[in-house]
């Protein structure tokens, strides 16, 4: 159960994130407009979670995504969502000052 909990969140085999991001990768925020307000990975976009949906059309399928919010919860919940609307190369980077190490 804890594989599954840990797959469903995002947290799987580790990534570099700095060779995604330097790569090209785009660090979406899932995070509320304010908490993006307070502090944010330079050059991220923000979609707050309950917004995701209707704001694909802002993600193009062929890029690599990572996701990022306050712990790594939302972010997790974000990648499979986007996940299951066909795209592929997206990673959960889980809080966005863990995020930050890498920009």
């Amino acid at each position: 159960m804890l594989e599954s909990l840990k797959k469903l969140f995002g947290f799987g085999p580790k990534v570099d994130l700095g060779e995604l991001i330097r790569n090209g990768a785009i660090i979406v925020d899932v995070r509320s407009k304010g908490e993006y307000s307070s502090g944010h990975v330079k050059g991220s976009i923000n979609i707050p979670l309950d917004q995701l949906g209707s704001n694909l059309a802002k993600l193009k399928k062929d890029k690599v995504i990572i996701t990022c919010c306050a712990s790594g919860m939302r972010s997790g919940v974000a990648k499979s969502q986007l996940k299951a609307k066909g795209y592929e190369n997206v990673y959960n980077g889980g809080s966005w000052m863990n995020v930050n190490r890498y920009v």
